[in-house]
């Protein structure tokens, strides 16, 4: 399967690429500096993600989007899904896979989301607000074929790889000690499997740790 990862220098990327060439994939990692791509087992396409246009992504199977943005930039979170969206509109043999957020995961069947509840953090309520509307953006978008995977509340960059996980779909799920955590490198694993399962076609993807 021809893979190319946007933000593949990031901490997700870096996984998501090591993972991805395990499983026997050919990975293009797609990144605004060559030079922070240390795995030399990819290909690169050097290119702003708002720079990108069908002709970089349409060979691709599946387009993994796991670009980050943070302060003042939080907003293109939302800019820079809609572009991919509109490049890759009516292309459906594409498969468009967005590394997102918790926020927007329901906590009840009235529709009551993560970032309404007064227990979300109020340092994180604006990226998690952001990247709700670039989620309702994208589930309400019938021309790309998309997955949304959405990591718990506490996501952890240097947590162990436990193959020990939960799916799930819309709805924040904890595990029997009550906790919404996962590692990134468990991430890396269930994202790269679903490519090949596709469970999630045109479907939000939720992960814990048992």
């Amino acid at each position: 399967m021809k893979i190319g990862i946007i933000g593949a220098a990031g901490q997700s990327g870096v996984l998501l690429v090591e993972e991805a060439l395990k499983q026997g994939h050919e990975v293009t990692a797609i990144v605004r500096d060559s030079n922070k791509v240390s795995n030399k087992e990819v290909a690169i396409i050097e290119k702003d993600l708002f720079a990108l246009e069908l002709v970089d992504l349409v060979d691709f199977d599946v387009v993994i989007d796991a670009f980050g943005a943070w302060g003042e930039n939080i907003p293109l979170h939302i800019t820079s899904l809609k572009h991919l969206r509109s490049i890759l509109k009516g292309h459906k043999t594409t498969r468009l896979v967005v590394i997102g957020s918790a926020g927007s995961l329901l906590l009840d069947d009235n529709g009551t989301r993560l970032i309404d509840s007064p227990d979300m953090p109020a340092e994180f309520k604006p990226l998690a607000t952001v990247m709700a509307q670039a989620y309702d953006e994208l589930k309400g978008d019938s021309e790309v074929n998309w997955t949304y995977v959405s990591p718990p509340p506490v996501f952890i960059v240097e947590a162990p790889l436990t193959n020990n996980v939960q799916l799930g779909d819309d709805y924040l799920m904890v595990n029997a000690q009550g906790e919404a955590k996962l590692s990134y490198a468990d991430l890396a694993v269930v994202v790269i499997a679903e490519l090949q399962t596709a469970n999630y076609l045109n479907k939000r993807m939720s992960i814990i740790e048992k």
